[in-house]
Parts: structure tokens; C-alpha cells; sequence
């Protein structure tokens, strides 16, 4: 079991700012606080004091990201008047290709949206969290809405991905069905 992190507020600050930049979904405060064996309490005004610093407050530089509660957690986000920057530097200084697995996923986005990840896993059948940030990170997914019952973030395809494919709405995507097999492969057809 891992030693708790000391209630020193600059020791608990810095053991926060590290889960945070590791956690790709919101962390409650009682997940973080079980993760660091801290009370919750001492969890919160940790949170609080991050976000000042975070926002420059006290004198402090304001930084590029952001600790922002949503869907009953807190995750660190590109701060919405810097969104433009990422996604061009995302475009242009890392034009990879997508790989085949993020081709799929994107394609199930795109066809079921808005969807949540874990319906896009359920469907592809394997884990899809680190194509689901890849394809957050190039700006041809966003965040739709969050689920008010479960939490579960849904997501949808963008502009960019729209402008990337050449077409202007989703409804100009291929229809399926003529290109799924009928079911008939292997049967003899007998009078």
C-alpha cells in the first residue's frame, strides 16, 4: 500500500497536480482523497488552492490550463481562449496519420454520436481511452454533453473532422447498409 501523502500543503498540492495530469477523466474529491490517504476535507482546500494558482491569482501567472469541476469530478483542461492554438499546433506539428484503431473509433463516433466511450468500447470491443484523447487532441472530437445519471461523457464529431472528410454535415456520410454482407455467404441456393 503506498505511504499517504503528508497534509503539508505544498507536498499534497504537488501529489495532486501529478494525478491530475495522468487522469483522463474528472476524479472525485473521495477517489483523490482514498488515492492520497488524505481526509477530504484537506483534499478540497487543495483543489481550491491549485485553482488560484492555476488562475494566477494572489499575484501568481495565470497558466494555459485549468482545474475545472464537471461531471461530479475535477480534471485539468486547455483553457478555452487557447483552444485555437492547441488544436492548430495538434494539426500542423503532429500530422500523423490516425491508426486503424482510431479510424474505427472515429467512425463509430461519427455514426452513433452523441455516444459515450464506453458504448464506443462496448461496440470496437476493446479499450478505446487512448484513442478517445488522440482524437480529442486533434480536434475531430469534442465533448457533446455529460449525462446527468451516470456521468458518462458523450462525445461527437467536429467541424474539423467534417472539413477533413470534405463534406459539410454528417448526413453526407456513406450509408452502411450496402456495404454490410447479407447474411447469405455459405448458403446453397436451391430451387
Amino acid at each position: 500500500m503506498p505511504e499517504p501523502v503528508t497534509a503539508e500543503p505544498v507536498a499534497l498540492d504537488r501529489a495532486l497536480e501529478a494525478i491530475f495530469m495522468v487522469a483522463d477523466e474528472p476524479q472525485s474529491l473521495v477517489s483523490i482523497a482514498t488515492s492520497v490517504q488524505v481526509p477530504v476535507a484537506e483534499v478540497r482546500k487543495a483543489i481550491a488552492r491549485l485553482v488560484a494558482d492555476f488562475d494566477g491569482e494572489n499575484g501568481g501567472v495565470r497558466r494555459g490550463f485549468e482545474l475545472r469541476e464537471v461531471a461530479g469530478g475535477w480534471r485539468i483542461y486547455v483553457r478555452a481562449e487557447l483552444d485555437d492554438v492547441v488544436r492548430d499546433f495538434v494539426l500542423t506539428q503532429n500530422p500523423t496519420k490516425l491508426s486503424q484503431a482510431a479510424l474505427e473509433t472515429l467512425a463509430v463516433i461519427a455514426y452513433k454520436q452523441p455516444i459515450s466511450r464506453g458504448a464506443v468500447a462496448s461496440i470496437r470491443a476493446v479499450n478505446v481511452d487512448s484513442v478517445v484523447r488522440t482524437l480529442l487532441g486533434r480536434g475531430l472530437i469534442t465533448e457533446s454533453f455529460t449525462d446527468s445519471e451516470t456521468g458518462a461523457i458523450h462525445y461527437a464529431t467536429t467541424d474539423l473532422m467534417l472539413s477533413q472528410l470534405g463534406i459539410n454535415s454528417i448526413d453526407e456520410l456513406p450509408h452502411l447498409s450496402p456495404l454490410l454482407a447479407d447474411g447469405s455467404d455459405g448458403f446453397d441456393e436451391r430451387p
